[in-house]
């Protein structure tokens, strides 16, 4: 299975050229949380107990769980790689279209993966995948229509990457016995070159997956600034604010020149476009990267401009 991914600048730099590359290609918030200095703890020490306990608590009140039910990880990307190789081989049903790494991470452990269109063609598996808000169409199932889901398979992984503007979508809560959700730090906060996740389960499989992670699985500077960050609920509220306006504006502008909104989320925006790979091209002439996929010639996916300047480079590449 082909595993492309957005932020590929090195490809963009290679064909066009140029070093002040915008890159929407992703879903990673432009405008970070700032960082302040870090403690020579963090640096110089291998990671605390001390340090990832904060973590932990800090977390488990952002996402209203228990703190039992909560282990960090090297980025949600190793969760991804990590479940398939702890749970018992079976039948997987993975959304489809989707985030790509899981069908690849399933099948690459031996599973035998089956794409579905939707969460109703998922029941008697012994594994099911849905991502919400879905990436890249921004489908999204309420806690309720997951539990039901839940309870027609053998274990339910629910990735909710892009959900911290989305509370309210969160399976985290009331996490059902035999479902896993996934969530990404470095999206929503703008930090993705940390490398931090989250798994929310049950302490025995928690416990699984802890072993095979093994020790300092998370290095001690993502712990520190990942707390500070998740505590930092005002960055948070005007941060939401931001993207759900600026996620409007940014449909306005793909309509006016000629591009259909089919779906998105806070953190980016998917379009119909006469011709996508047309349309990826025009704006990497202005030396903005955007995300294509494999399977639509139609579709384009735009990250969220995070400043002034950004909004009018892109303004200007697309103003016939």
């Amino acid at each position: 299975m082909q595993r492309d991914h957005g932020g590929n600048l090195d490809v963009a730099q290679a064909r066009f050229g140029g070093d002040d590359w915008i890159d929407l290609s992703t879903g990673i918030n432009r405008q970070p949380w700032p960082v302040p200095p870090l403690s020579e703890v963090a640096w110089r020490c291998l990671p605390t107990a001390r340090a990832e306990s904060r973590l932990i608590r800090v977390a488990a009140d952002w996402y209203g769980c228990r703190r039992e039910q909560l282990l960090p990880v090297a980025g949600a990307s190793a969760a991804i790689q990590l479940l398939p190789r702890i749970l018992c081989l079976g039948r997987a049903a993975v959304l489809a279209p989707s985030y790509n790494e899981h069908a690849a991470s399933l099948g690459a452990a031996g599973w035998q993966v089956r794409a579905a269109p939707g969460i109703e063609e998922m029941a008697g598996a012994d594994l099911a995948v849905v991502v919400n808000p879905n990436n890249p169409d921004g489908r999204e199932w309420s806690p309720a229509r997951l539990m039901a889901l839940a309870a027609t398979v053998g274990r339910l992984v629910v990735d909710e990457s892009f959900a911290d503007p989305r509370p309210d979508l969160s399976l985290a809560r009331d996490l059902p016995g035999n479902a896993v959700v996934l969530r990404s730090f470095g999206k929503f906060w703008g930090l993705a070159g940390l490398r931090l996740g989250f798994i929310i389960a049950q302490p025995d499989l928690l416990a699984q997956l802890r072993d095979a992670a093994g020790p300092w699985s998370v290095n001690g500077p993502a712990l520190e600034i990942a707390a500070a960050a998740m505590a930092d609920l005002p960055w948070a509220d005007q941060t939401v604010t931001y993207h759900s306006e600026a996620s409007l504006r940014l449909d306005h502008v793909a309509q006016k020149a000629g591009w259909q909104p089919v779906g998105g989320t806070h953190l980016f925006r998917l379009y119909d476009t006469p011709d996508a790979p047309a349309a990826q091209e025009r704006l990497a002439r202005a030396r903005i990267w955007s995300r294509r996929f494999p399977y639509s010639d139609r579709w384009l996916r735009l990250g969220i401009p995070g400043t002034r300047t950004e909004w009018d480079r892109l303004l200007m590449a697309l103003t016939p």
